[in-house]
């Protein structure tokens, strides 16, 4: 039997995220499971050390695309995700978003990470890697990958309710 007590969704705020995070509310809902949606911002600071630019600002800089990350990722989560579901918004902040997926998945016990993938072709996949497969690859649990579009077998309760009758 499997039992899902806690489910991670990473989102980058795309077509195939938002895909991605249908999947893990419904099944956070069937499973009775708690729903934790992570967006990992990169480290500004960290990718520009190596440049010869102003410093001082960073910081400022930093915190903005933090917030401005934080109020988008609470956009996703409605009232209802929160009260049912125990949905809990999380911002990280890495340059390895994989890295960062995973570490959350293990500190956190997660047992389904839940993710959209972009489905590069082979040139760009080779030039940019996939954070999807660097998951899939080192993650503690099960990984469901979620293309954009895709099959779906995701349907409000509505057209459910509607198939029965």
């Amino acid at each position: 039997m499997i039992t899902l007590k806690r489910i991670l969704v990473a989102t980058d705020f795309g077509e195939a995220a938002e895909a991605a995070l249908a999947y893990g509310r419904e099944l956070a809902r069937s499973f009775g499971a708690k729903l934790d949606v992570l967006h990992v911002v990169e480290n500004v600071f960290a990718r520009t050390m190596g440049s010869e630019s102003y410093i001082a600002a960073y910081p400022e800089i930093q915190r903005d695309i933090e917030d401005a990350a934080r109020t988008q990722l609470d956009a996703l989560l409605g009232d209802e995700d929160r009260a049912l579901l125990g949905a809990q918004a999380v911002i990280r902040t890495s340059n390895s978003p994989a890295l960062e997926i995973v570490t959350y998945a293990r500190d956190a016990n997660v047992d389904l990470i839940v993710m959209g993938t972009h489905g590069r072709g082979a040139m760009a996949h080779l030039l940019m890697g996939s954070v999807a497969e660097r998951v899939v690859r080192t993650a503690p649990c099960p990984v469901l990958t979620v293309r954009h579009p895709e099959h779906e077998f995701v349907l409000p309760d509505a057209l459910v309710a509607a198939a029965k009758a």
